[in-house]
């Protein structure tokens, strides 16, 4: 009898001990459930966060504005190298200046002042004074341009230098211009020590459309006559130089057919260094449309220097 009541009081212990580790066990899952539930109050899953997007960076560019199209026959303003403040007063709609050189504040006021802002720079040309010459490559670099000695053409089918450019075009985005000037895009015309075709440029004027249009960024090429059927459809505008001068107006006629604005500048000779400006004479023969002006109808045509200075005559 003792026996079995030791049996019995073995199994009653062994079935104590077994409800109360139950019971533990219970309350330490709940517990680990309690501050699973605490920790995630408040906190999004990773599912969550997919859905939200990112918050913006402090340097992320501003968002593309509206494209803006510039219209035949707008009056417009060129100076790369002079004092801005006179052409808020112009009646000019469109300004057409220096990248690198101005700054946002700069193209802040002229939009205040109701203008549009063309940012020049050069796409095809190496220049070694600009902020960005280190990231080109000796590979990237060809001969000199004829009559800019501090020049070089560029390799315009290296994927460093689309790099370079694309940045570029982005400087333009944020800075708040309008549109793009892209200059020396015609290197096939040229001695450019790199053997490059009329189909590199218009390869190349197509990447430098596509990266613009991805920043709602106009844009317009620069002289290259040659290659306007390939590439009209992908410009906004034409900038001219001395088409008058070299007989050609008639070529870049085809962007006024199009809708689209040829701004055209000539360069000629002030032949009295005493006084400002052109005389009748000079004005007529680059005004008249005619004679070697013939098929400039309808351009914005612009008379000034070289340098781009500031000294304007307009044809009307």
């Amino acid at each position: 009898m003792a026996a079995l009541d030791a049996g019995l009081a073995g199994r009653e212990s062994q079935k104590r001990k077994a409800i109360l580790f139950s019971i533990g066990l219970i309350l330490i899952i709940a517990l680990a459930l309690g501050l699973g539930l605490g920790l995630t109050v408040g906190r999004k899953s990773d599912d969550d966060d997919k859905d939200e997007p990112p918050a913006p960076s402090p340097t992320a560019s501003p968002p593309p504005r509206a494209k803006w199209k510039p219209a035949v026959g707008d009056k417009w303003y060129i100076m790369l190298q002079a004092d801005l403040g006179i052409i808020t007063t112009e009646d000019v709609k469109v300004i057409d200046l220096d990248l690198f050189d101005r700054s946002e504040e700069w193209i802040n006021g002229l939009h205040k002042n109701g203008k549009k802002v063309i940012c020049y720079f050069s796409a095809g040309s190496y220049e070694p004074w600009r902020p960005d010459a280190g990231d080109f490559k000796d590979e990237d670099i060809g001969a000199v341009m004829d009559g800019w000695p501090d020049e070089k053409w560029l390799r315009i089918g290296s994927k460093n230098v689309r790099k370079i450019m694309a940045k570029r075009i982005e400087l333009a985005h944020q800075k708040g211009c309008d549109a793009v000037d892209p200059d020396n895009v015609d290197g096939f015309q040229n001695e450019n020590g790199l053997g490059l075709t009329a189909e590199d440029s218009v390869a190349f004027v197509k990447f430098l459309s596509a990266t613009a249009a991805s920043y709602n960024l106009s844009i317009g090429l620069k002289n290259a006559g040659d290659i306007i059927p390939d590439v009209l459809d992908f410009v906004d505008f034409s900038v001219n130089e001395e088409c008058v001068e070299y007989a050609e107006c008639e070529t870049f006629q085809a962007f006024i057919k199009a809708g689209k604005p040829v701004f055209h500048i000539e360069y000629p000779v002030i032949e009295n260094t005493t006084e400002v400006g052109w005389s009748t004479t000079t004005v007529q023969k680059y005004c008249s449309h005619e004679g070697n002006a013939k098929g400039s109808e309808g351009f914005s045509t612009v008379l000034t220097t070289m340098e781009l200075d500031g000294s304007i005559q307009y044809c009307d």
